[in-house]
């Protein structure tokens, strides 16, 4: 008897870690996140939550914290609120609003809220979802539009229209060139450089680098504006060449790691942060090195930096198509939003700025989708949509 409850303890973990993955990836259906709810009661009791994916710790994390709120109001109030039945999706705490939107939990196939009374988002705007696009800018000047159906093959590179792939070449010190790719609001792209690294650029983000790296030397790429996630291929297998990003304020060293840089040219601050392995930044004549699971954050304007714990998860979402909020204020998530539908956002009232809201949301989602969920928080009355341009109200 006893084997068989540790059998079915086994099974159930596996069942739950699929949920896990499901969840993250955006493709949980609202049965299954009800399972996975379930699963959550239980296993936040014994600790699993670091046996189901030691080397995605951060992840678990993330989803643990998320669901917590599916449990908790007010922490001297403790009370269950059944979000997969409510229509308003909202926790008032102190001045925060949480609003917690789980993908698909609460959309149906046809984009309908998953409640008891329907309710149909109209969507008659020309606002469109962000996409795959990008502008290739080759060493001779020439630029190529990337796209979805527009294919591009040139010397070591080729592309479908979602990717950009170089390959390696043999090429001298004094021959090297350079390519410009330059992503725009309402646009993201992946390219993967002639060493192997890997590059996800987010919406409005330029990248500077080599076509070809020379053997055994520096491999020097610029991020120029904007926000890009690396995985970086390990000097290992480079001769021990080390791979440096530069930003313009500071310089970042890679060991064969994961990171993320967000550094946008209408933003003050510069945000470095560590998923895996290890990076040193430096900063005029100084070097911070950073653990996982840790940011830098270094102020333009004074140059002040600081380096602090950070959820890992949040912070590098967007490149697994989500927008992932973490006590962020209205006009923090509106600036996020305005570059990935490329839109305009102007409050009517300055107050509304500072509300702040904690959730998950899928980028697939039209605006009108997400605009609506907010309004039901009923911190702001309505929105207007004009042309390419959203005036929030309160």
């Amino acid at each position: 008897m006893g084997n068989q409850n540790s059998m079915d303890t086994n099974y159930n973990k596996q069942d739950f870690q699929k949920l896990v993955e499901k969840y993250l990836d955006g493709r949980i259906s609202l049965p299954e996140m009800k399972l996975l709810i379930n699963y959550t009661e239980s296993y936040q009791q014994d600790n699993a939550w670091e046996e189901l994916d030691p080397d995605n710790g951060y992840r678990n994390r993330m989803l643990e914290n998320i669901l917590a709120g599916i449990k908790k109001d007010e922490p001297k109030k403790p009370k269950v609120i059944n979000l997969l039945k409510s229509n308003i999706f909202k926790y008032a705490v102190a001045a925060a609003v949480l609003l917690f939107v789980f993908f698909n939990a609460f959309y149906d196939e046809h984009g309908i809220p998953a409640s008891k009374i329907p309710e149909k988002v109209v969507v008659n705007s020309t606002i469109k979802i962000g996409s795959d696009k990008a502008t290739l800018t080759t060493e001779s000047g020439e630029t190529i539009v990337l796209e979805k159906g527009k294919s591009y093959t040139a010397k070591n590179i080729v592309s479908n229209g979602e990717e950009l792939v170089y390959t390696k070449t043999d090429v001298a010190k004094k021959t090297i060139a350079y390519n410009y790719l330059t992503v725009p609001r309402g646009g993201e792209f992946f390219v993967k450089l002639a060493d192997g690294t890997q590059v996800w650029l987010n919406s409005e983000s330029k990248l500077k680098y080599p076509v070809s790296f020379v053997e055994g030397e520096t491999r020097k790429v610029e991020l120029v504006y904007g926000e890009a996630y690396f995985t970086v291929s390990p000097s290992t297998a480079h001769k021990g060449a080390k791979f440096q990003v530069l930003t313009g304020l500071q310089d970042i060293e890679v060991i064969g790691t994961q990171f993320n840089v967000k550094a946008y040219r209408d933003e003050d601050v510069i945000y470095t942060t560590l998923v895996e392995g290890k990076v040193a930044v430096a900063i005029a004549d100084q070097k911070e090195m950073l653990k996982p699971n840790q940011q830098l954050t270094l102020n333009k304007l004074n140059k002040k930096r600081t380096v602090s714990e950070v959820d890992v998860y949040s912070e590098t979402a967007w490149k697994k198509g989500l927008f992932a909020f973490k006590s962020k204020n209205l006009k923090e998530i509106m600036q996020v939003l305005s570059r990935w539908y490329d839109v305009d956002v102007e409050f009517e009232d300055k107050s509304l700025e500072n509300i702040e809201f904690k959730g998950v949301l899928n980028k697939k989602q039209n605006i009108e989708e997400i605009l609506t969920l907010i309004k039901k928080t009923k911190f702001i009355n309505a929105y207007e949509i004009k042309k390419d341009r959203i005036i929030i109200k309160k």
